[in-house]
């Protein structure tokens, strides 16, 4: 295998690594990445959450799971996502085949959120129509009447796990001759090819 024009010889190791330095340069949410499913039509749809792990083989975010994007998700088992960061002028692009994160990591995210975001999951009926915003004021006091100050996970909320097929990376170049690099899984590897920009 060629080796790496980024000097990687892991792709979620080098995510972490472009992550880590964009945490110092960005000024809001380096995490953020843009989410592609596909609903029942084939439509494609495209919307920014925000990444909470890279795992091992793996990328992990959070949701509610009856939003649009979790309906779509349960229905093909696939996604992309990319990571762009616009003051390191780089980018991650994957897709790949996509399967729910164990309750016991779901809980755990859930309990290290703020009050605000855990009562607003109880309360926020993503995706679907919503009247006027002092419905949804209303249902997080009636979140925070009914559970307190220590709401248990909804079990309408969870995790997803994004196993990528392919992962690419980019990185800004003069002129537009960009430095661009695709992995492949390959059984239990990586294969590498470079690319045009």
């Amino acid at each position: 295998m060629a080796d790496s024009i980024f000097d990687a010889t892991d792709p979620f190791a080098l995510t972490s690594d472009w992550l880590a330095e964009a945490e110092a340069s960005e000024p809001n949410d380096p995490n953020a990445m843009a989410l592609a499913t596909v609903d029942a039509d084939g439509m494609p749809d495209v919307r920014i959450v925000l990444l909470k792990e890279v795992e091992r083989d793996a990328f992990v975010f959070f949701t509610n799971l009856d939003s649009a994007k979790g309906r779509q998700i349960a229905a093909t088992g696939q996604a992309a996502l990319v990571l762009h960061w616009k003051t390191l002028r780089r980018q991650v692009r994957a897709r790949g085949d996509v399967e729910r994160v164990p309750d016991a990591q779901a809980d755990a995210y859930y309990a290290s959120r703020p009050l605000g975001s855990r009562l607003g999951a109880w309360a926020s009926r993503q995706s679907r129509p919503l009247d006027g915003r002092q419905t949804l004021v209303d249902a997080v006091e009636d979140a925070k009447a009914r559970f307190g100050d220590d709401p248990p996970r909804p079990d309408f909320w969870g995790g997803f796990r994004i196993r990528p097929r392919q992962i690419e990376f980019w990185k800004d170049g003069e002129y537009r001759l960009h430095d661009r690099e695709r992995w492949s899984r390959d059984g239990a590897g990586w294969t590498r090819q470079r690319l045009y920009p």
